[in-house]
């Protein structure tokens, strides 16, 4: 299986790249299945219904989100009723929405995608994601109940990340870390099979402060003060995340490569 994901969405930018980008981009790579982390889409600050929309009509098959979840307040009324479109499994137990789903991809094939958030540094005292990830892949052992997994670690510290991704490894197939926008230089394929990647990075303007235009953010740093709030940048955006090839067996990574398209970073990816 063809799977690709695709890091923070961040504003107009991030927006506007996935249009541009990714229907070409699932076609040239033969993609079975596609994963966009939508959080940041309207505004820098969660999701809409429209954005939502116009992302899943460009071509992903599942949206997730993270601490913004529900930062747009219509998302709460979105989520009981859009089941592509995932929140953290380990935020409130109220919460509306699913944090996990099992997707078909075409040829019998299911996927499953699951979106935990990490708790160091983080604001808010979120549930242990070690064991609410333990207890659905438990549930849905790859190469029996799923041909493929996907866990998007929506976290800060990089050490988290990289103990969520051994956690999953024999497990999923992709483990890969978002919410930092950053892209990492550490993706690989660990010992049992799980694609691994600390940030997948984000589609939105690097020419920025993680995708926001750079002069509130800098005078927070300069001065300890703050005149207004942050907004996205509308430089032109790179298109970043992972792209990789599973056994439809076993669901393991055989083939992982890092995706940058557009904008300030140079591209690079599976063959066209």
């Amino acid at each position: 299986m063809r799977i690709l994901f695709l890091g923070d969405v961040v504003g107009r930018s991030g927006r506007q790249a996935i249009a541009a980008h990714l229907p070409r981009l699932r076609d040239a790579w033969k993609a079975d299945f596609v994963v966009v982390n939508a959080e940041n889409a309207t505004q820098g600050a969660g999701l809409n219904a429209a954005h939502a929309e116009a992302l899943l009509a460009a071509g992903a098959d599942c949206l997730t989100l993270g601490d913004h979840a529900f930062d747009q307040r219509e998302m709460l009324g979105v989520l009981t009723r859009e089941p592509r479109i995932l929140r953290p499994v380990n935020i409130a137990r109220e919460a509306p929405g699913q944090g996990f789903r099992i997707f078909e991809a075409g040829r019998g094939r299911k996927v499953l995608v699951v979106q935990v958030l990490g708790r160091v540094f983080m604001k808010q005292p979120f549930d242990d994601p070690f064991s609410a990830l333990d207890r659905i892949l438990l549930d849905h052992p790859l190469g029996a109940a799923v041909s493929a997994a996907i866990v998007d670690i929506h976290a800060e510290a990089t050490s988290e990340k990289m103990a969520l991704g051994h956690w999953c490894d024999g497990r999923a197939s992709l483990a890969v870390g978002t919410h930092t926008h950053v892209p990492t230089a550490d993706l690989r394929i660990m010992a049992k099979g799980c694609a691994y990647q600390t940030d997948a990075g984000m589609c939105g303007s690097y020419d920025s402060i993680i995708g926001m235009e750079r002069t509130e953010p800098m005078r927070r740093f300069v001065t300890g003060m703050s005149a207004g709030r942050f907004t996205p940048d509308m430089g032109e955006a790179t298109l970043s995340g992972v792209f990789v090839e599973t056994d439809d067996t076993t669901g393991r990574a055989l083939r992982a490569h890092p995706v940058r398209v557009g904008g300030l970073l140079s591209q690079a990816g599976p063959e066209e």
